[in-house]
């Protein structure tokens, strides 16, 4: 099992802390460091910034939206990036939700599935380079129906590699079987070990589909691993707590939150309705209160360092590949390359 670096989206403004836990988790053996975005940083430019300052780690988007680029501008990102970082490259794509995508972007955010398996499509034929790009999906046609001028073209740049990965977040059984089908890894960003069996239907359905790019052995599996090292258990789950209500309470709407149904597929119904009607009626400290401690140690690893080694045995026997690591200090960034690498 690897470990990697999840540094997500920004606040409200430049996180002056990530370039020295970058450094740490490169000169620990982190496997890789991933960027991502919502609706104000964007994942690709930090990645390029404080990519420049490593020399080992790969370097991917975990998640950059569909929606905020066409797919031939993502892979020119992607091979662009590909070049300069000497092959470290790999692509996390995910749909986000209605919210962002119909809010943020203004695009609709209809039949997701589809319009996944088109960019990734489009994507894998410019990296390929063997032909000039053409797609007649519903999508992204390529070129324009109807156009006066538009042609098929090829990137002018020669991808360094002609297979760059990519890898999907996903949730929703139907989204979780298409990246076992269709990407190089999968990206399910809350994650119990001991419940690894909900997802098992829908990966051995997408392994099976003709065509499916990998098989279970070779296919990632990156789950985001919060870790908290404190010896009061309590007061670290305090401090998840208040992530946790979000994303199940007031994360998408109420009738579209993916989060959501994560934990009540995990059997937190109960818990999952009443976090959420907290924080949708505004009572948002209620809301964090309610998240149960039991719940934050299904996805995360929390309490002393000795608590943590034995609660470490899930993961290891799971079919995770990678961990990846929401946190910067660097205490807990060595202590997990001690118990993991």
């Amino acid at each position: 099992m690897k470990l990697g670096l999840q540094i997500g989206y920004w606040g409200s403004g430049l996180p002056t802390h990530v370039p020295p836990a970058i450094a740490e988790a490169e000169r620990l053996g982190f496997d890789s460091i991933w960027t991502s975005e919502s609706y104000g940083s964007d994942a690709l430019t930090p990645l390029a910034w404080w990519g420049a300052a490593t020399s080992k780690v790969r370097l991917g988007t975990n998640l950059a939206q569909l929606s905020a680029r066409t797919p031939t501008a993502m892979a020119m990102a992607a091979l662009t990036l590909d070049h300069l970082s000497g092959g470290r490259v790999a692509v996390g794509l995910g749909v986000s939700g209605p919210q962002v995508v119909e809010g943020w972007y203004g695009q609709p955010f209809a039949k997701p599935l589809a319009r996944t398996r088109e960019y990734v499509d489009v994507m894998r034929k410019v990296f390929a380079r063997e032909a000039a790009v053409v797609n007649d999906g519903e999508h992204y046609p390529l070129p324009l129906p109807d156009t006066r001028f538009g042609k098929p073209l090829k990137s002018i740049v020669h991808p360094l590699r002609s297979d760059i990965p990519i890898l999907m977040g996903a949730e929703g059984p139907k989204n979780v079987a298409l990246a076992a089908e269709i990407a190089d890894g999968w990206f399910p960003i809350f994650y119990s070990p001991k419940h690894e069996h909900m997802y098992a239907e829908s990966l051995a359905e997408g392994f099976a589909r003709p065509g499916a790019r990998r098989t279970p052995e070779d296919f990632e599996v990156l789950p985001l691993a919060m870790v908290v090292i404190n010896d009061d258990i309590e007061a670290a789950a305090d401090s998840l707590r208040p992530m946790l209500a979000l994303y199940i309470g007031g994360m998408g709407a109420k009738e579209a939150n993916f989060h959501f149904d994560v934990f009540v597929r995990m059997g937190y119904e109960a818990e999952a309705h009443q976090i959420q009607d907290l924080y949708l009626a505004g009572d948002k400290n209620a809301a964090i209160a309610a998240v149960p401690i039991k719940m934050i140690e299904e996805i995360a690893l929390i309490g002393p360092a000795e608590k943590i080694r034995d609660d470490l045995e899930p993961w290891r026997e799971s079919r995770v590949t990678t961990m990846l690591l929401g946190n910067f200090d660097p205490t807990t960034l060595r202590t997990m390359a001690e118990l993991v690498l």
